[in-house]
């Protein structure tokens, strides 16, 4: 099963932050994960003049990601939470690191824990699974091939997975997926229509589950589809495209911009 959501990234709408100090790659899930996890992807980074550092912009996901460096695997793993705004982050040394992308939605069950617990600070993963955690992240320090890596995760997925219990879809889950559908294009008042509770219940909800409000999400999610039309090139101009995504003029389109992706949009789309 797919997922009607994939969000993109700096490297991919920048070509020219691909360097040799500074690589980016991602790679499908199995088409059994899809709709759990967004992506798997790799950063390899070397802190020498002229690199910009790696640009992190929100995403509505949750990662596991793994320190391929790291001396040992009791902290080598750790999960990131929610974003709400860019950081670009610069490296004293040089890095190797491996990601999970989750989908917000299905973070909970594989990390037994709502999302709102990882807002503040980066959690290790041996916190969340205890020796099952240092077990797995050894499997994939010790891995031959991004295929093994990639084979090792979707057999620890598969297994939590399968072992969790099967309950009615969350409030939360149920909004998410109008949200999707809607490209972020809704308001709360909406939204809160669309899944018959109040707006007040599903700003509680959100806030208990995620750790950010309903709107922040609508915001995060409609911006990752303009991305998506800046990356395919369909549209016609940039007042049109700011339109089309429920911006009310180009002065809150360029600020919503600024404010997730940390550069001007029209240096953006002169790709420097």
């Amino acid at each position: 099963m797919t997922h009607p959501y994939r969000p993109l990234h700096a490297p991919q709408l920048q070509p020219k932050l691909h360097r040799p100090s500074h690589s980016f790659r991602e790679f499908a899930p199995s088409r059994h994960l899809a709709s759990h996890v967004a992506t798997y992807w790799t950063v390899d980074f070397k802190p020498v003049p002229g690199n910009q550092g790696h640009r992190v912009i929100p995403d509505g996901c949750v990662d596991i990601i793994v320190d391929l460096l790291a001396p040992s695997s009791r902290q080598a793993a750790y999960v990131v939470g929610l974003r709400t705004q860019v950081e670009v982050l610069q490296f004293a040394k040089a890095r190797s690191v491996w990601g999970i992308r989750l989908y917000s939605e299905s973070a909970r069950t594989i990390l037994k824990s709502p999302i709102s617990a990882f807002t503040a600070n980066r959690v290790f993963l041996e916190e969340l699974w205890g020796q099952e955690a240092l077990d797995w992240v050894e499997k994939l320090l010790t891995a031959k091939s991004i295929p093994d890596r990639i084979e090792v995760v979707e057999q620890q997925l598969e297994q939590m997975l399968a072992a969790s219990e099967t309950s009615a879809p969350t409030l939360v889950y149920q909004s998410m997926q109008y949200i999707y559908d809607s490209k972020g294009n809704l308001s709360v008042t909406e939204l809160a229509d669309k899944v018959n509770f109040s707006e007040r219940h599903l700003r509680r909800a959100f806030d208990r589950e995620l750790g950010l409000s309903p709107k922040e999400m609508l915001g995060i999610v409609r911006f990752q589809s303009v991305l998506e039309e800046l990356y395919s090139g369909d549209y016609s101009s940039l007042t049109e495209l700011a339109l089309q995504h429920g911006y009310y003029d180009q002065s809150h389109f360029a600020g919503a911009f600024m404010r997730y992706y940390g550069l001007p949009l029209k240096r953006l789309t002169r790709q420097e």
